[in-house]
């Protein structure tokens, strides 16, 4: 099960809205057959899997972590291919709580005569999950709010220079971290300061995220990287109530807009969910960082922290927050610390999840 939650990961920002899922076949203590949901969502794991085993899979156990899907979409349920491949055993790490499957996978196994395991490396597969989770039950994505900051927690000088505060390493790492994320998301502010491209560089040929730019207007520039290359790589505009003549423009440029009646960020993530997003990875700015934190909707911090000062004129990395008590601010636990380049990488995830 180590193994196919190994190659479920492979898929994480690259198959969404479907779940990015892992199956390994064995039979006689040898792996014959593996598969991970492909770039797009599909084939699916276990159709590719079967493919790789043919006929070494009548009689074999299937590892797979999510419950085999039992409806028919664009393809066949899963649970059918693994019954008419008439595999002996199949082992669960989590159950899928899409309503369209919800236990009726593992029901149509055992109901075919598959002895069926469920609960194999649980934890590792929900941690794995949890935007898929968060997308079906509660109608959001998993978030990720990056923060690249001086020592002492500043993002900029007083003048606005701020490349580069960390160094290749950790920028290296961030690239990374967007290829695993369906989409990357930054506020009409940052979009306006920093011209950024958000794309993923140094991974050779990749599937792009998806680029966000949360904007309560829609009063973007509109000769920014972002406009220039939006009918290469998807651009998304989550906004509030916008002129014909700007939302004619990214209209004619390939953008896709999402309105919205108030850009609050509850709105923006339903938003982004209903589009089938399930990991987003948010790299500001303070003011969009501020409100998701204010309202508890990120999930994991990611920090990278340069060792030098830029003192108290220096930008802050956070908008104001309304925290009158201690008490009353969201804590996260620590998960990750290392040295990275010459900079020290921390994660933290939300205190109300597991450690």
């Amino acid at each position: 099960m180590i193994h196919a939650l190994g190659l479920g990961r492979r898929g994480m920002g690259q198959c969404w809205p479907n779940p990015a899922v892992g199956c390994v076949i064995v039979r006689k203590n040898r792996i014959v057959g593996r598969g991970w949901t492909a770039p797009g969502g599909r084939p699916h794991a276990e159709p590719q899997a079967l493919a790789m085993a043919k006929s070494a899979a009548e009689g074999a156990t299937v590892y797979v972590t999510l419950e085999p899907c039992a409806h028919t979409g664009k393809t066949p349920p899963c649970a059918s291919a693994l019954i008419k491949a008439r595999v002996a055993r199949v082992v669960i790490a989590a159950g899928d709580p899409d309503p369209r499957v919800a236990g009726r996978g593992i029901a149509m196994l055992r109901d075919a005569g598959i002895d069926v395991t469920t609960g194999v490396c649980e934890d590792q597969a929900n941690w794995d999950q949890a935007g898929f989770f968060l997308r079906v039950l509660k109608n959001r994505p998993w978030v990720t709010l990056k923060l690249a900051s001086s020592f002492d927690g500043r993002i900029a000088t007083a003048t606005g220079e701020s490349q580069w505060i960390t160094g290749p390493a950790a920028r290296h790492h961030v690239h990374a971290d967007r290829l695993r994320h369906d989409a990357v998301m930054v506020g009409a502010g940052t979009a306006r300061a920093d011209d950024p491209s958000l794309t993923v560089r140094g991974f050779g040929a990749v599937r792009q995220p998806v680029r966000v730019v949360v904007s309560s207007s829609l009063d973007l520039p509109r000769k920014i990287t972002l406009a220039k290359t939006a009918k290469q790589i998807p651009v998304w505009l989550v906004h509030g109530p916008a002129s014909i003549d700007a939302a004619s423009y990214w209209d004619g440029i390939g953008a896709k807009r999402l309105p919205v009646e108030a850009t609050s960020p509850a709105k923006v993530l339903q938003a982004l969910a209903r589009a089938g997003l399930t990991r987003v990875y948010c790299e500001g700015g303070g003011q969009l960082a501020a409100s998701l934190l204010q309202n508890g909707l990120v999930d994991e911090l990611v920090g990278y922290t340069a060792g030098l000062a830029l003192g108290s004129n220096g930008r802050p990395t956070l908008g104001a927050l309304d925290i009158p008590e201690l008490a009353k601010a969201a804590r996260f636990n620590l998960v990750e610390t290392r040295p990275i380049g010459a900079d020290v990488l921390h994660r933290w995830r939300r205190s109300d999840y597991p450690a």
